[in-house]
């Protein structure tokens, strides 16, 4: 790869670093905000755990996803060696097993975590998680009135 070109694809790796750190990091904020949602309801402290535990987990999952896109693209674009894709391996396949545990701990529909990786990812699980606040939310202010 030309050495006027590498320098670009670094910084985009380093981009998509912060993207990843910033959707961990966004990720745990609202998941301690829609706990905090879901104690205000007066649903018991085990529901609001379960969302806090479902939420972060969706948001760690996200970000992990994105630093894996920021491996591949700095092992890609850099001068290609043995050590630097065998690095990439191992960090893929860490990233991955945690992904996997993670998908097993905030699994609730009964698919195993590597069908379950096909169909959805950490953003649609972090985007459930809202949407299921937003209708407890609006089931709550109905019955009040």
């Amino acid at each position: 790869m030309s050495e006027t070109v590498e320098p670009f694809f670094t910084v985009i790796a380093v981009v998509f670093e912060i993207i990843g750190a910033i959707a961990m990091v966004a990720g745990f904020v609202v998941a301690v905000v829609l706990a905090v949602r879901t104690l205000a309801r007066k649903e018991s402290a085990r529901a609001a755990y379960l969302v806090l535990r479902n939420t972060l987990g969706a948001a760690i999952l996200l970000g992990l996803e994105v630093l894996v896109a920021a491996d591949l693209i700095r092992t890609i674009t850099s001068k290609p060696s043995i050590e630097d894709a065998l690095i990439l391996g191992l960090i893929v396949v860490i990233r991955t097993v945690l992904s996997m545990s993670i998908q097993i701990e905030i699994e609730i529909e009964g698919v195993l975590p590597w069908r379950r990786a096909l169909l959805t990812s950490g953003g649609q699980l972090l985007g459930e998680a809202v949407a299921r606040d937003r209708a407890a939310s609006t089931q709550t202010a109905s019955a009040d009135s």
